[in-house]
């Protein structure tokens, strides 16, 4: 997201035996074999490197760049210490940080000129060629299972950053197939049509219970299914998410209602999450209301190490949602959150509450609540990477009770068991953290993320999400 509000370049390398860079914090020896030679064979051979399986392997690396980290005159994002940034200057004189970003071996670094920092850091450790350069680095295509790419958006004069899910749905959906043809089965033909059988409720399966093989099959299955939502495919998470709550006991009806939603990945493949840095204006959504009264002390929490902004302003919009007794046997709510960065999506969030609330205004409250400290926690990572916000972010419910409970001072509470709730989300409303606007539930995006929809809802709403 960086990148694309300053207009920054990205560039990825994959490190090679990164572990054996560090030294092995454990005592630990081997019996040399005969690839040690005749005159050590059988001798006690320390390892003096870290390797990978030993325990303090992932730590001694991390360590290890640290030094770095700090010759390169980088500082770790107190938020994500995986996250390293820079002052930097552009050539145009506009002031803004480079990043670098690295997840065990895979490194992006994000600059102006990031070919300067990938030269240096490429100096120290090794690295795999890049298959379609032939370099030790290049733009990335693939991270942590995603493709990632320049798309331009209907409509838009210029290309952004995407990640996309498609080439990991792809290579596993034939998989799948493969399995129902040694059974004599197949997709079937309404598997395209809905993520998941609309009249099918998971908590209602009385069928048999699956077998220990079988069970482990749906449990690698849903293990699947559960980073591919993390990759992107929002539109089946709360799909996911539901069937999920059976790994432990899963029976016949709950493995053919996977097979239906690799049926449906089959068919819709629009998979692209686009890290569009458009603003978007709501005023006209938002009334003023002036909250002091009833909270006298709340103000934005500032850190106190928070590195200088360099960065333009970004805005922070969520949708929240929640299915009401969604679930016909234990009647818990299910909370579905939504949260963009300009418009591009970021957090996708859907989870059974942990209460059963007697009304909507509950179950909202709860989601509510929810949502605020999802903002909160991503409000305190960008201020702490640099990236300063435009002002508070902006939720969109569609409960009236609720958004007129939460941000009019002249509300007063009538739902005692919901106080925690109304006053977290009250007194973030007051130190102008964020504020609360109705959105109909026709274009409430976080209804995709609490219900099990009709194919023609799911695609109205994941054609706003997804491309």
């Amino acid at each position: 997201m960086a990148a694309a509000i300053n207009g920054l370049d990205i560039l990825a390398a994959d490190a090679q035996n990164v572990y054996l860079n560090a030294d092995c914090r454990e005592s630990v020896y081997t019996i040399a074999g005969p690839e040690f030679g005749a005159a050590r064979q059988g001798l006690r051979v320390l390892i003096v490197r870290a390797l990978y399986g030993f325990k303090s392997s992932g730590a001694a690396w991390h360590a290890h760049l640290a030094q770095t980290r700090l010759d390169l005159k980088f500082r770790p994002c107190v938020a994500d210490p995986d996250v390293w940034l820079r002052p930097a200057v552009k050539g145009s004189g506009d002031k803004y940080y480079e990043y670098v970003l690295i997840y065990v071996d895979d490194i992006l670094a994000v600059s102006e000129k990031p070919d300067r920092i990938m030269e240096t850091l490429l100096g120290l450790y090794k690295s795999k060629e890049d298959p379609r350069t032939q370099k030790k680095y290049g733009p990335p295509y693939r991270y942590l299972g995603a493709n990632v790419g320049k798309y331009k958006l209907p409509g838009a004069t210029k290309e952004h950053w995407y990640m996309s899910s498609d080439d990991y749905v792809k290579a596993e959906v034939p998989n799948v197939e493969n399995e129902l043809c040694k059974i004599g089965q197949r997709f079937t033909t309404l598997s395209g049509h809905t993520v998941m059988l609309q009249s099918y409720r998971p908590e209602l399966d009385v069928l048999p219970v699956l077998g220990a093989e079988k069970a482990n099959y749906y449990q690698n299955l849903i293990g699947i299914l559960r980073w591919a939502v993390e990759l992107g495919r929002i539109d089946i998470f709360a799909q996911v998410s539901m069937l999920s709550e059976y790994l432990a006991q899963p029976r016949e009806g709950h493995l053919d209602q996977v097979f239906h939603i690799f049926g449906y990945l089959k068919v819709h493949g629009r998979s692209k999450v686009v890290f569009d840095n458009m603003f978007i204006s709501w005023e006209d959504k938002f009334t003023q209301c002036d909250r002091q009264d009833s909270y006298p002390d709340a103000k934005e929490p500032i850190p106190g190490n928070m590195p200088e902004p360099r960065c333009k302003e970004v805005q922070l919009n969520a949708f929240v949602d929640a299915d009401h007794a969604g679930n016909q046997v234990t009647r818990r709510s299910r909370t579905g959150v939504l949260i963009v960065v300009n418009k591009a999506p970021v957090i996708w969030f859907s989870k059974q509450q942990n209460t059963v609330e007697t009304s909507t205004f509950g179950s909202e409250f709860v989601a509510m609540k929810i949502v605020t400290e999802l903002l909160i926690g991503l409000w305190y990572k960008l201020q702490m990477m640099g990236l300063p916000l435009d002002g508070p972010a902006n939720v969109f419910g569609d409960n009236q009770s609720l958004v007129t409970n939460a941000s009019q001072s002249e509300s007063g509470l009538k739902k005692k068991h919901v106080s925690i709730c109304y006053h977290r989300v009250r007194e973030a409303c007051a130190a102008d953290i964020i504020r609360i606007a109705y959105e109909s539930t026709k274009t409430n995006l976080a209804d995709l993320l609490t219900k099990n929809l009709d194919g023609h809802r799911i695609q109205e709403l994941v054609s706003r999400i997804l491309y």
